[in-house]
């Protein structure tokens, strides 16, 4: 029936559908790391209550058992064809990746498997699950994480793929990889984060019992004396610094906070955190931003102004860098309940 005045009908609005995530689990599955993502996209929903996420675990054969790296086997109850109907492929950890991990090259019944799915699905990794990503030649050409541990053994199998083993995850567009384990979980809260905003991300992690965001990169935790007892923190600091964000903040006002000199504190600071005082300072300050963006009517000048950018032109070119998108562009997104195309540029 048209409507009055002789214009075309209305189309009907698309029937609600939730994002469909797809966790492959190989055979040596690390049970931590499968479940993260149930865990994580499990939880999000949207004002009416339903699930923006629907979770289902597959395996590259039939439904049956799929060996873990514990004493116990699990039961996947969907073959390799699951791997067609998703909109994101998630790729965890395993430790039997045989010539995966020793040549960089899939077996025949893998191929088989990932060739289920469609082109333009996002595909994201855990850990080492990053190998089956480069095998598959995902990853060529791009920039790519995973755990320390196997950041060179990584970069000597695929030498072309930028390897970056001092971050916790790297978004890029449409392939995300993250470091060892616990990073899976701040992967997965950036992609519910990214798709849906900081306040449901933010909802999540609560829920979870987990920091929503955490600070620096993986160096942090790479092997190396340990500091003794009488050696102090840069915690304080930061708590300091974290209060008084829309203040102008030097790195001798955060030194002064824990009686260290400059020098001192800017290596304890890389030390404990992974990246330098300003890096730091810089992204709580653009993630102070985007909470003020997506939950406030706050005009952009007073956003910068009480995110410690100064002015609306310095807090555009903070988060052109780090989230590629402009302020209006990105509360009009979030704002508006859409999907986000949010890139984090340096995949911290």
């Amino acid at each position: 029936m048209d409507t009055v005045g002789g214009g075309a009908a209305c189309a009907a609005p698309e029937p609600f559908r939730p994002h469909r995530v797809v966790v492959l689990a190989l055979d040596g599955i690390l049970p931590f790391e499968l479940g993260i993502p149930h865990r994580i996209f499990g939880r999000p929903k949207d004002a009416q209550g339903r699930h923006l996420y629907e979770v289902v675990t597959c395996s590259i054969r039939p439904p049956g058992p799929v060996e873990t790296d514990a004493d116990f086997a699990i039961h996947v109850g969907n073959g390799p064809q699951a791997l067609a109907t998703a909109d994101t492929v998630i790729v965890p950890a395993s430790y039997e990746l045989g010539p995966v991990f020793e040549e960089g090259v899939l077996t025949d019944e893998l191929a088989a498997a990932l060739a289920h799915i469609r082109p333009g699905t996002r595909l994201a990794s855990i850990c080492t699950g990053v190998y089956v990503l480069a095998a598959a030649g995902r990853l060529d050409g791009r920039p790519a994480t995973t755990h320390w541990a196997d950041a060179e053994h990584f970069q000597e199998l695929f030498p072309q793929i930028e390897v970056d083993p001092d971050v916790l995850f790297i978004d890029d567009g449409d392939v995300l990889t993250s470091a060892g384990v616990a990073a899976g979980i701040d992967l997965c809260l950036h992609m519910v984060r990214r798709d849906h905003g900081t306040a449901i991300a933010n909802d999540v992690a609560r829920r979870t019992v987990v920091p929503p965001h955490r600070d620096g990169g993986q160096a942090q935790y790479i092997h190396r004396p340990v500091p003794g007892l009488q050696q102090a923190s840069t915690t304080t600091a930061r708590a300091w610094a974290l209060g008084r964000l829309h203040e102008p903040i030097q790195l001798r006002d955060m030194a002064d906070q824990v009686a260290m000199s400059v020098r001192t504190f800017t290596r304890r600071f890389r030390e404990e955190v992974g990246v330098s005082p300003g890096q730091w300072l810089t992204q709580q300050r653009v993630e102070h931003a985007r909470h003020l963006l997506e939950s406030t009517d706050l005009s952009v000048d007073q956003v910068a102004r009480d995110a410690g950018f100064g002015t609306a032109q310095s807090m555009r070119q903070h988060l052109q860098a780090a989230l590629g998108v402009t302020p209006t562009s990105y509360r009009r997104t979030f704002r508006a309940g859409g999907t986000a195309a949010v890139q984090l540029r340096n995949g911290t």
